[in-house]
C-alpha cells in the first residue's frame, strides 16, 4: 500500500512538472528567445556606381530577422541607406568596405535606423554595424549630411571610419525628420573603437529634446578636426564615456548636459577650441541633475598649440546645476594649459537658488592663468 504521504508528494512532483513545461513553453514563445536559428549570412557587393544605394537597400529589404549582411568593395551612395533592426552589418574593414557620398547628391544623412527614416515615434530594433568607412565626401557636397544616424536602442557601432561629414559623424537622436519624438527610452547602446574625423558639426551628438537617450557607452574613440564640438551630448544621463582621444576641434572637447550617474574618465583631451572668437571654449563642460552623483576622474586635458588671442579656456568645469542640488566628484585629473593669463584649469559654478557639492582632490593643474574658479553655490570637500 502506498502511504498517504508518497501519495502527496507524487501529486506534488506532477504539479512542479507541469508548470516547469509551462514555464519553458512560456520562454520559447517571448521576444528573447532564439527563433533565428535559421538566420543567414546575405552579400551586397558594390560596384562604384550609381546603382550602389539601391543594390544595398535591396539586399537590407531582402533579409530576415537575424540575418548578417556582409557589404563589400566601394559603394557609392546617390540616396541614403536604411538599417533594418535585428540584424548585422559588416563590412570586410575599413579600407575594404568604403561606402561613399557620390558628388553633388547632398543627402541629409547616409545610413539610418528604419525608425528614423519613417518617423516613428517609438525606438528602432537593436542591430550591429562594424568594420566599414563611412565617408560623406564634404568637399563634393555642401549639405549638412549626418554620417550614421542611430535611432534604435541596444545598437552597436564600433570599428568605423567616418569622416568628412558636413553635418555630425554620428548623430544619435529622440527626433525624427519630421520633429516625431520618441515616447519610450533609447537607451544601453555602444559607440567604440571608432575614428571620427573633419565633421562640420559635432564628431558625436545626442539630439535628446526628453529623458530618452540614456545609459550608453561612448568608449575608446578617436575624435579629429570637428568643426564645433567632438562630443555633445544634450543629455548625458548614465552614460560613460571613457578613454576618447580628443583632439583639433573647433569647440568644446566634452559637452555633457545633465550629468546624472554620469562617467567621464580616462579621456585625452590634447586641444581644443580652436575656432577661437570672443567667447570661452571648455575641455570639459558639464551642467549637474539634482539627484544621482557623476564622476569626473582622471581626464588628460592639455593645450599644446598657440591659444587664439580674445579667447578664453576653461579646462575642466561645471558650469550650473538645473535644479536642486547636484553632486560631481572630480579626482585625478591631469591639466596643462598654454601658459595663458586669462585660462581657468578647473571652474565650478551652480547658479541662483540652487546647490554645487564638489569632491575635489588629486588633481594637477599647470601652466594656466587660475588654477581654480568657484562661483554661486558651491560647496567644496576634499572627501573622506
Amino acid at each position: 500500500m502506498v502511504s498517504l504521504k508518497r501519495t502527496g508528494l507524487l501529486k506534488s512532483a506532477g504539479i512542479i512538472f507541469s508548470l516547469l513545461l509551462l514555464a519553458a513553453f512560456a520562454i520559447a514563445l517571448s521576444p528573447w528567445s532564439a527563433q533565428n536559428a535559421s538566420a543567414q549570412t546575405v552579400t551586397a557587393t558594390c560596384a562604384d556606381n550609381s546603382t550602389d544605394s539601391a543594390t544595398l537597400n535591396a539586399a537590407i529589404t531582402g533579409s530576415h530577422a537575424g540575418d548578417q549582411i556582409i557589404i563589400s568593395g566601394q559603394c557609392l551612395l546617390t540616396s541614403p541607406i536604411t538599417l533594418l533592426g535585428d540584424r548585422s552589418y559588416m563590412g570586410g574593414s575599413r579600407t575594404g568596405t568604403v561606402l561613399q557620398q557620390a558628388n553633388s547628391a547632398n543627402l541629409p544623412y547616409l545610413l539610418a535606423s528604419d525608425s528614423y527614416v519613417s518617423n516613428s515615434s517609438t525606438t528602432g530594433l537593436p542591430f550591429t554595424i562594424h568594420q566599414l568607412t563611412i565617408d560623406c565626401n564634404s568637399s563634393n557636397n555642401t549639405a549638412a549630411t549626418n554620417g550614421l544616424v542611430i535611432h534604435s536602442w541596444q545598437t552597436q557601432a564600433e570599428d568605423l571610419l567616418v569622416e568628412n561629414c558636413r553635418g555630425s559623424g554620428i548623430l544619435v537622436t529622440n527626433t525624427t525628420p519630421n520633429g516625431t519624438a520618441l515616447t519610450n527610452t533609447q537607451v544601453n547602446g555602444v559607440i567604440s573603437n571608432d575614428f571620427i574625423e573633419n565633421s562640420g558639426k559635432y564628431g558625436v551628438y545626442v539630439q535628446d529634446s526628453g529623458n530618452t537617450v540614456t545609459d550608453w557607452r561612448l568608449t575608446d574613440n578617436y575624435i579629429a578636426s570637428s568643426g564645433q564640438d567632438a562630443i555633445h551630448l544634450e543629455n548625458a544621463a548614465g552614460w560613460y564615456v571613457d578613454a576618447n582621444h580628443l583632439y583639433g576641434d573647433g569647440g568644446t572637447a566634452i559637452y555633457a548636459n545633465r550629468l546624472f550617474g554620469t562617467s567621464i574618465t580616462n579621456n585625452y583631451i590634447e586641444d581644443f577650441g580652436g575656432a577661437g572668437g570672443s567667447t570661452t571654449w571648455y575641455g570639459i563642460d558639464g551642467t549637474v541633475q539634482g539627484d544621482a552623483a557623476s564622476t569626473i576622474t582622471g581626464n588628460r586635458v592639455f593645450m599644446f598649440p598657440a591659444e587664439k588671442a580674445g579667447t578664453s579656456y576653461r579646462y575642466i568645469a561645471i558650469t550650473q546645476v538645473n535644479y536642486g542640488t547636484g553632486y560631481v566628484t572630480v579626482t585625478g585629473n591631469n591639466i596643462r594649459g598654454a601658459g595663458k593669463t586669462a585660462d581657468t584649469g578647473f571652474y565650478y559654478n551652480a547658479g541662483s537658488g540652487v546647490t554645487l557639492k564638489i569632491t575635489s582632490s588629486g588633481n594637477s593643474v599647470a601652466s594656466v592663468g587660475t588654477a581654480r574658479t568657484t562661483g554661486t553655490g558651491v560647496t567644496l570637500s576634499a572627501g573622506i
